[in-house]
């Protein structure tokens, strides 16, 4: 098994305590491991917001965030949150930023397979258009944050958990109603 097919365990304090196949660490007993989220926006304001492949074993086919993912033992979050983008999205990024630290979440899919990370969350920027790896995601939009924000609040249940809880954190999406009205 190389690298890649592991994940980084940790304590509930968060320090790391180990190694895990990441197979193993979603199921309906998932040890606290890192990962990390990353919301894109483009040059007019919008978030890219994501439908996840009908074959993740976690929430398939539903909307999330930009992409997500998990660090390699000993690599950077910044150099993964780059290596997902371009695997799952074919973009590159600028300004990358790490907008919630600490963000924390134990979630159970309708499955039964439990979430249960340490995810710091980036925004960052895109100057291109997504190329979907379908292993991965199945469709993508451009989305303005107000009329995300309106659609998280009105469906929560049609995103993913992860991402409605990072919503209500992030000043991503503080903005007014008014100011993003669909036409």
């Amino acid at each position: 098994m190389s690298d890649t097919d592991l994940v980084v365990l940790l304590d509930d304090e968060g320090r790391e305590i180990g190694t895990a196949p990441k197979s193993s660490v979603h199921g309906t007993d998932t040890a606290l491991h890192l990962a990390f989220s990353c919301h894109v926006v483009n040059d007019d304001g919008e978030v890219l917001v994501t439908r996840r492949a009908l074959g993740k074993k976690t929430w398939p086919g539903v909307w999330s965030n930009s992409f997500c993912g998990h660090p390699r033992p000993a690599e950077p979050v910044l150099q993964a949150v780059q290596r997902r983008a371009d695997y799952e999205l074919g973009i590159s990024l600028t300004r990358i930023e790490l907008a919630l630290p600490l963000f924390r979440y134990r979630a159970t899919d309708a499955s039964g397979i439990v979430e249960h990370e340490i995810c710091p969350v980036y925004t960052a920027r895109a100057d291109t258009e997504p190329v979907l790896n379908p292993l991965e995601v199945i469709d993508a939009r451009w989305v303005h944050p107000g009329a995300l924000a309106a659609a998280l609040r009105a469906t929560p249940w049609a995103f993913s958990p992860w991402l409605v809880l990072q919503a209500s954190q992030l000043h991503l999406f503080d903005t007014s109603l008014e100011t993003h009205r669909s036409p």
